[in-house]
């Protein structure tokens, strides 16, 4: 187990490339972006998952959780990592020096056994695919924030998923699963994301 305090701002969309020899002074590339978010022209090529970091943070600032997932009124958010984590440097680096809504924020890596339920926003790894059921039921009734990119994560009461459109990260919210979890999410991040309800259909549909 391991936790750090840190806090940054993501774009709204970003191409993806693989990793590369990249300085920590990269990160200040995505303090120029906002959900708004900038125009594609803009936009800098950058990892996935220093994109997916970016994201994370960005959620916090967009989602209210209720007075009881907090222990005081000073407790920290905890953004908690479920499995493989793929994030490396790049979590650390997009948060750190930051807070959200007064509160600082605390990266803790989650082991088999551990409970979950202490997370405010918990990225479920894909090395987690076969335990999901497990981790999502584990978790009926508290107010976590759940992310993942594994296909079939929303379907399966997850609240929000990574998806790749156009070789862009985007992202879809189960509302129905916010809703059960005491989450309100603002509407300006409700704007930006392909929304769909319990049972994976989109929205109208």
């Amino acid at each position: 187990m391991s936790e750090s305090n840190f806090g940054a701002q993501p774009p709204h969309e970003m191409s993806l490339s693989q990793p590369k020899n990249r300085k920590s002074t990269c990160t200040t590339c995505l303090l120029i972006f906002l959900f708004s978010c900038a125009p594609a022209s803009a936009q800098e090529t950058l990892p996935e998952y220093q994109v997916k970091a970016a994201y994370l943070f960005n959620f916090l600032k967009f989602v209210e959780w209720p007075e009881e997932a907090f222990p005081d009124p000073l407790a920290p958010i905890v953004i908690g990592i479920c499995g493989e984590d793929l994030f490396g440097n790049s979590l650390p680096q997009v948060i750190i020096g930051k807070t959200v809504q007064g509160r600082d924020l605390i990266i803790h890596r989650y082991h088999t056994g551990e409970d979950l339920r202490g997370a405010h926003i918990l990225f479920i790894s894909p090395s987690e695919k076969k335990r999901l059921p497990l981790i999502l039921s584990s978790l009926h009734g508290a107010s976590v924030l759940t992310v993942a990119d594994m296909e079939g994560f929303l379907e399966g009461g997850g609240i929000i998923q990574f998806v790749s459109e156009n070789n862009r990260v985007r992202f879809a919210i189960n509302t129905d699963a916010a809703s059960k979890a005491k989450l309100k999410m603002s509407s300006k991040l409700l704007s930006l994301a392909r929304i769909v309800g319990g049972n994976g259909k989109e929205a109208g549909n």
